[in-house]
């Protein structure tokens, strides 16, 4: 099966900042390059306008992030232009930031719960999830569901643990429809 675009490119500059001690850096970059792109969608358009020539994409890539960001980022930048692939730009370092902080050991969770936590609540569900996973921080994001009704659901990658009370009733409700 062939890769992902996004996995290839995104690897690639991973292999780069390792092998160049250049993870921190990069990461930063990344981080920096990808919130430009986010907040001038004009960037985008421009870099994905098929009337406009690579070397002109080239140049304006150069000279917007050239005297911010490394030799390196700004040379990644210019071969993912020069390749047509600006339109997975942003899948491209998104991949590379989640390979990055996997590399740091540092877990994202996305926790859902049907009411606001307290913060001695979330501060013991940081110390559990580091204590029973290699994590050695944690990027925390906390969204509300009302439809969870009580409990909470926990989502690390792609693993789920999901105690909520509406997951229970409906397990519930298939075994008693089995019945």
């Amino acid at each position: 099966m062939a890769k992902l675009v996004s996995a290839t490119y995104g690897d690639s500059l991973y292999e780069v900042a390792v092998e160049q001690n250049m993870v921190d850096r990069l990461f930063e970059e990344a981080d920096s390059v990808l919130t430009a792109y986010h907040e001038n969608p004009e960037l985008a358009i421009f870099l994905n306008h098929p009337k406009i020539v690579k070397d002109e994409k080239i140049k304006v890539v150069r000279d917007i992030f050239g005297p911010f960001v490394s030799a390196e980022m700004t040379g990644f930048l210019a071969t993912v232009v020069n390749k047509d692939r600006a339109g997975e730009l942003e899948d491209i370092l998104s991949y590379f930031i989640a390979r990055i902080k996997e590399y740091k050991k540092i877990g994202v969770v996305y926790v859902e719960t049907p009411q606001e936590m307290s913060d001695s609540s979330k501060e013991k569900l940081v110390n559990k999830l580091l204590a029973t996973t290699a994590y050695e921080s944690l990027e925390m994001h906390y969204s509300l569901d009302e439809s969870l009704i009580g409990g909470l659901v926990i989502r690390i990658g792609d693993r789920i643990v999901d105690s909520s009370i509406r997951t229970k009733l409906q397990d519930l409700s298939r075994e008693l429809y089995k019945l």
